[in-house]
């Protein structure tokens, strides 16, 4: 909080997005069913013929109304205004446009390192809405509608709420908060892939003994072929992901945290409407004055 001539000055909240009781129901259940959709063919039984390709459709059509249910829900809570839905809507852009600058070049996919400091500065309930969204519009961009669409909208979501989650900026901030959200990205990148190997593996056939995919085997085995796969398809493109995540977010993330949490600020999300008739009206101060003076302490706590 800071202070003026005219009495205390309120910094404005700098996640816009709180996480009420209805929306953290949907992200629970968002989260039960993507972690059921993932994993349930490794405890399949062998004979039930099951795959993520009879699936996908289905939790397609099942994930849509949830992830939207987590938008109605934060707005019925309070946690979203009309500014953040603007704010969602232009880093859901940005992000969109950033995929095709990367994708299909050894993993470098530059949008991850915008959704680390966005979740970040705007909290783990924008992050996961932002992560979905902005996988589902750049699939649009880019033709890459598919069955594998709402798998990468969960893992994305996740990958940015994860990076809400991270101690505050009240306890970490200058470079030892850049590192830390360095190794985020560099972890969650690999995390990412990892998550979508297990969507892709379970539905190719013809690979070796090794690595391919036992319905009804061992949980044990089947898990030991996947970590083979991993190694021997994936590696290099999370390598590269990571990497590049790491490399923008050490050499852009200062300057993108600071307009993110400026833009933020001035946004005054959730900020109450209150009007002084008296404000302004004190000798030797003008409502230009009051507010020029405001304005400049705001600044100076930003710094």
């Amino acid at each position: 909080m800071t202070r003026s001539a005219t009495g205390p000055v309120t910094r404005p909240a700098t996640r816009p997005v709180r996480i009420g009781p209805r929306g953290a129901a949907a992200l629970v259940l968002v989260t039960l069913v993507g972690i059921a959709a993932f994993g349930w063919p490794l405890l399949a039984d062998g004979r039930s013929g099951l795959a993520h390709s009879q699936d996908a459709p289905w939790l397609f059509a099942a994930l849509l109304p949830l992830l939207v249910a987590v938008v109605v829900a934060t707005i019925a809570d309070n946690g979203m205004d009309a500014k953040a839905v603007a704010m969602l809507g232009v880093l859901a852009a940005v992000g969109a446009a950033l995929r095709p600058l990367g994708a299909g070049t050894a993993g470098l996919e530059p949008m991850f390192f915008l959704m680390v400091l966005s979740g970040r500065v705007l909290g783990p309930g924008f992050g996961f809405v932002l992560g979905s969204v902005t996988m589902f519009a750049s699939a649009l961009l880019t033709g890459g509608v598919g069955p594998w669409m709402p798998f990468q909208m969960l893992a994305l979501g996740w990958f940015a709420l994860g990076a809400g989650l991270l101690p505050g900026p009240d306890r970490i901030r200058g470079r030892a908060e850049l590192v830390m959200l360095a190794a985020y990205g560099f972890l969650g990148s690999f995390a990412y892939g990892t998550v979508m190997n297990l969507q892709g593996w379970v539905i190719l056939q013809g690979m070796g003994q090794g690595v391919s995919f036992h319905p009804g085997d061992p949980v044990g085995a089947n898990l030991a072929r996947f970590l083979a796969y991993c190694l021997a398809t994936s590696l290099g493109w999370d390598l590269g992901r990571a990497a590049l995540t790491v490399v923008l977010t050490l050499t852009l993330g200062a300057t993108l945290l600071k307009a993110l949490r400026r833009a933020t600020r001035k946004a005054a999300f959730e900020a109450p409407v209150a009007f002084d008739s008296g404000a302004g009206s004190g000798p030797g101060h003008t409502p230009n004055e009051v507010r020029a003076d405001t304005e400049g302490e705001i600044r100076a706590a930003e710094r």
